[in-house]
């Protein structure tokens, strides 16, 4: 078994629980992958988190929520693959984390922390992603890993990173 470790930070100059209720909105996942995935929610088994803030944000995925995506992996080619993945962990404007339930990870689990930071006089949020995965590949992990699945984050999250702030004005 091989497992990857693997860690984004992002700052944003908005308000943390302006962040945070995006970041757990699942309708907002397709606008957070590259475009040339074409990620789509096929479906979501939503979960409220505790209240109060369910009332607030009735469209909040909290521990329990299922969803599930699709998306292309090889643009060119319309074979679509689906991804299941979990809430398992949440707190209100902290953390969230998700695991693959299916897909094409042999394990899959991704935890997103927001920070309020204050950088150049400017209060923010910091977005922390912790992602530890698993291809299953056996002896190739280390070869597919070094030069396509990490090389592919790595640009998934570079992409996000630019789109975020349009997406949060």
């Amino acid at each position: 078994m091989s497992l990857t470790h693997l860690e984004f930070a992002d700052w944003l100059p908005f308000p943390l629980a302006r962040v945070f209720a995006f970041f757990c909105d699942p309708r907002n996942l397709p606008r957070l992958m590259p475009a040339a995935l074409r990620t789509r929610i096929e479906s979501v088994n939503l979960v409220a988190p505790p209240s109060p803030y369910s009332i607030e944000f009735p469209k909040a995925a909290g521990v329990g929520t299922v969803i599930t995506t699709s998306f292309r992996l090889f643009p060119f080619l319309p074979l679509r693959l689906p991804w299941v993945a979990r809430i398992t962990e949440f707190d209100w404007n902290h953390y969230f984390a998700d695991v693959q339930e299916k897909g094409p990870f042999r394990r899959w689990h991704h935890r997103h922390e927001f920070l309020v930071d204050t950088r150049q006089g400017v209060s923010g949020t910091l977005v922390r992603d912790t992602i530890e995965y698993e291809f299953g590949l056996g002896p190739l992990e280390a070869l597919a890993n070094s030069f396509f699945i990490e090389p592919k984050m790595r640009d998934t999250f570079a992409q996000r990173q630019k789109a975020l702030p349009k997406l949060l004005l």
